[in-house]
């Protein structure tokens, strides 16, 4: 299939872009920020199979353009994530990216006939319900409370209503919390997971001290990839949102510790009393998502628990030194 993915020189971006091109799409990567250097690189093995389109989310005649050129499936994964600081400096921007801008891009869909288009939505969508219950799934009626949180929440019934107006064969996902290859704070993006302040924190040569253990349905993103994948090509989905999480608990700091068993000389710990850290939680505790639905419909289960992640990412930086 010919794939377009808005935001696709991000860090979800990039992985949905790989694990579609490893299945023999072509795909077109269209973002305000350039292809990274290194992900060009990697990606370079797939000649014109790939190709990077730089443009703004907002820029309505443009996307048209790229459309109209035709594509079967688009992914929308163009987002501000933002934590309080970011929504406090950008609240409209978070709206008009997050929400205002997929209008357009749904319509351009419609009027040229894609196949598919999947939303790429967040855990935060569920907002203080997280706390109120041992699991959620996507029944579990939400209570989004950040405006990141409203705006994927918002998204996800924008999508679902475009859908049901025009005929649209469109889905949502809500995405667990990721860490992985790609992975970059960014203007559009100040919220990086424990995952990658750890790893900062090894490249600056200090270790890693944890304020807490960081508990967590984590999941590395090449399997929140291969699980949009799946949806993109699967003939007929029976719904319009689906969880993608690894199902189950654990903590960062055992990630860091396992990862810092591979690479002797380095040290994750939790701090100490009245020790200061640098590294910090993004969100309260929430409860882990249900996978039911994806496992039931496709099979489909995250392949990378801690230690297997740890030991595929150290493997990865390898090969990526100057990422972190």
């Amino acid at each position: 299939m010919k794939i377009v993915i808005f935001g696709g020189t991000g860090f979800v971006g990039l992985n949905v872009a790989e694990a579609l091109l490893a299945r023999g799409h072509d795909v077109t990567l269209y973002d305000r920020a350039e292809l990274p250097p290194s992900a060009r690189r990697c990606l370079a093995d797939y000649g014109a199979r790939h190709k990077a389109v730089q443009g703004d989310i907002t820029d309505a005649d443009t996307i048209e353009a790229l459309i109209a050129e035709g594509c079967d499936a688009i992914v929308l994964g163009a987002a501000v994530t933002a934590g309080d600081e970011l929504e406090r400096a950008s609240t409209a921007r978070v709206l008009e990216i997050n929400v205002m801008a997929q209008i357009p891009i749904l319509l351009a869909a419609i009027r040229h006939g894609v196949r598919r288009v999947v939303n790429l939505s967040s855990a935060s969508a569920y907002g203080a319900a997280g706390a109120r219950v041992e699991i959620l799934d996507e029944d579990t009626a939400c209570d989004p409370v950040s405006f990141y949180a409203i705006s994927k929440f918002t998204s996800e019934r924008s999508v679902a209503r475009h859908a049901e107006l025009f005929g649209g064969d469109f889905l949502s996902v809500r995405l667990s919390a990721l860490f992985g290859p790609w992975e970059r704070p960014s203007f559009v993006r100040d919220t990086p997971s424990l995952q990658f302040q750890i790893l900062a924190a090894f490249a600056r040569g200090e270790a890693a001290v944890m304020p807490e253990p960081g508990l967590r349905d984590w999941i590395y993103a090449p399997d929140a990839a291969e699980a949009v994948a799946m949806l993109i090509e699967a003939e007929r989905p029976r719904h319009r949102l689906y969880n993608i999480s690894s199902g189950g608990l654990w903590p960062a700091l055992q990630w860091g510790e396992a990862f810092a068993a591979l690479n002797p000389g380095l040290q994750c710990r939790l701090a100490g009393p009245g020790e200061k850290t640098v590294i910090k939680l993004h969100g309260p505790y929430r409860a882990p998502l249900s996978v039911t639905r994806m496992a039931d419909e496709f099979g489909w289960r995250a392949r990378f628990g801690c230690a297997e992640s740890a030991a595929a990412m150290s493997a990865w930086l390898t090969q990526h030194k100057e990422w972190i």
